[in-house]
């Protein structure tokens, strides 16, 4: 639906120039662009208790922030406001398929996707992600100014919710039309503000920090009942000072850290359930009747299998299989099944037929029939 042309760069061209490195004005990167979902959809969808919706005014430089969901739009007003709806993609098929096109970009790496509809003036000012984010202009215009990495720009706090940055030098100032995308590096200072009604999609990227690894590590180990291994200190010799901790203690401390860290096979198994978890909630349809695995083949035989929206999926090679992740959940494969496999990772719907010789594989037959009965994947009849 959407086919993306990055200027007359390929794809190993932009990850080679510009991922990561500088921010990119991509004019045009979708042709004859069409809206996927409506101003009026998207209100529906900030007032749901279970999608995370923000209300964000600008009036005479005063800055104000108000989370959904919402009960009505009376902040919305005709200047100076802004609606941003996270990870719509769990929620509307249609702009869902936004995603897609990005997806040269690792499945783990990919957030979700967020829309936004300003009122002219309206924007969150200019401010700093620490993460990649393209965003795509839909109907209307905004002004976008986009500068380089900055050490000394200083982040200040609007309120409790709304974090800003002092204005900047930018490398990039134009108005966007549909079509038009931008891509931001993390770090990279920007600032948006509609000049008429305004459509935008920002497809965002995850970059977890250390902390976030090293915590949800532990707790991993925690409650896998692993890291066990206690500090000993069999060659303790009388010392002079009861008061110091040593260098040398200080090492093996440090190297019982290291040592459950550069175990491969834990640290596999535990991204697996890591780096798969959705941040949030899913508009998931289990089935009503549940299928057994004896019953898959005539259930999907001939029909169109599709990934339910906002599905984090990827897969990893381990000695001797295949470990597959879908939304916190693992699966143990043969080596044997990968083609089917990255039928289930690398498309977002594809043939059933392409998998019906893989059912045979009683771990994948049975693996597919729960992913169905939970609603992850679901068949839709060819017309």
């Amino acid at each position: 639906m959407f086919d993306l042309k990055i200027n007359a760069l390929t794809h190993a061209e932009f990850l080679k120039e510009y991922w990561q490195k500088k921010p990119l004005l991509i004019k045009g990167g979708f042709a004859n662009f069409e809206d996927p979902i409506e101003p009026e959809e998207l209100a529906g969808l900030a007032m749901e208790d279970d999608i995370e919706s923000r209300l964000i005014t600008n009036h005479d430089e005063k800055w104000e922030s108000h989370h959904g969901p919402f009960e009505d739009f009376s902040l919305l007003t005709e200047t100076n406001s802004t609606l941003l709806v996270q990870a719509v993609d769990h929620w509307h098929p249609i702009a869902a398929e936004l995603l897609e096109p990005f997806r040269f970009i690792p499945n783990w790496r990919i957030d979700d996707l967020m829309i936004s509809y300003s009122t002219p003036g309206g924007g969150v000012g200019p401010h700093l992600d620490q993460y990649d984010v393209f965003i795509i202009q839909g109907e209307g215009k905004r002004h976008w100014r986009v500068g380089m990495p900055d050490a000394n720009l200083k982040e200040f706090a609007q309120n409790k919710s709304l974090l800003q940055v002092e204005q900047f030098n930018a490398i990039i100032d134009e108005v966007l039309e549909p079509g038009d995308i931008l891509y931001i590096p993390p770090g990279c200072p920007h600032e948006g503000y509609a000049v008429e009604n305004a459509l935008n999609y920002s497809v965002g990227f995850r970059a977890p920090d250390t902390k976030d690894f090293l915590s949800n590590f532990a707790d991993y180990l925690i409650d896998n009942e692993l890291g066990k291994t206690r500090y000993s200190d069999k060659t303790l010799i009388l010392r002079e000072s009861c008061g110091e901790l040593k260098n040398d203690e200080v090492e093996k401390i440090q190297t019982l850290m290291l040592d459950a860290i550069k175990d491969k096979e834990v640290i596999k198994q535990w991204l697996a359930v890591y780096l798969s978890q959705p941040k949030h909630d899913m508009d998931l349809l289990p089935l009503d009747e549940p299928i057994t695995s004896n019953e898959l083949i005539n259930y999907v035989s001939s029909q169109v299998i599709n990934r339910a929206g906002g599905v984090r999926t990827f897969y990893q090679l381990l000695d001797d299989s295949l470990l597959i992740s879908v939304n916190n959940e693992t699966f143990s494969l043969p080596v044997s099944m990968l083609d089917a496999t990255k039928l289930l990772t690398d498309f977002s719907y594809f043939e059933a037929d392409e998998i019906i010789p893989s059912v045979s594989c009683l771990e994948f037959a049975e693996m597919l029939t729960k992913l169905i009965n939970e609603g992850y994947y679901f068949i839709q009849q060819e017309e």
